[in-house]
């Protein structure tokens, strides 16, 4: 009867190992998908949390994979979808911004190498109130269309299959 628990326990393991907290703001599952070699530009993904009782916004974004780390946002525009540049990207206080594919992004120029699945990379989040965020983010395979996959991979490399 307890087998069912330990996936999930290993799930919300994993889960909690990706976060980062700074003052009120956490970050959570932060992914990008692998790129093709040769392409130079590619996109994070994340979800900011604001526990706290005011609003603040994410303002900027460094990495050491690109030469240059944008908040973007995709919109569709009289039927052409568009991509354009943001200054910041609103947390109202108990909220959260998720930036996901087909929406707000942050997308990453100048790329020195291709990413590929499964490595790793820092990027640090600035904000107009807390204070910066380093966070891991994680490579899924290109396509990927979220990081729940990778967090099942996670759980099944583990042992957490149940057996």
């Amino acid at each position: 009867m307890r087998f069912w628990l330990l996936p999930f326990a290993l799930l919300l393991a994993a889960t909690a190992a990706h976060a980062q907290t700074s003052g009120d703001i956490t970050v959570q599952s932060a992914w990008a998908r692998a790129t093709p070699p040769g392409a130079d530009t590619g996109a994070v993904y994340l979800t900011l949390t604001n526990k706290g009782a005011s609003d603040d916004r994410l303002t900027g974004v460094e990495t050491p994979v690109a030469d240059m780390a944008m908040l973007h946002v995709d919109r569709m525009e009289k039927g052409v979808m568009k991509m354009r540049e943001l200054k910041s990207v609103d947390i109202a206080p108990g909220k959260n911004a998720e930036l996901k594919p087909g929406g707000i992004h942050i997308m990453l120029m100048g790329l020195k190498h291709p990413l590929k699945r499964g490595e790793h990379f820092s990027v640090t989040l600035t904000f107009a109130h807390a204070p910066p965020i380093t966070t891991q983010v994680e490579v899924a395979k290109i396509g990927a269309a979220g990081p729940d996959m990778m967090q099942m991979r996670h759980v099944d490399e583990m042992g957490g299959n149940g057996h």
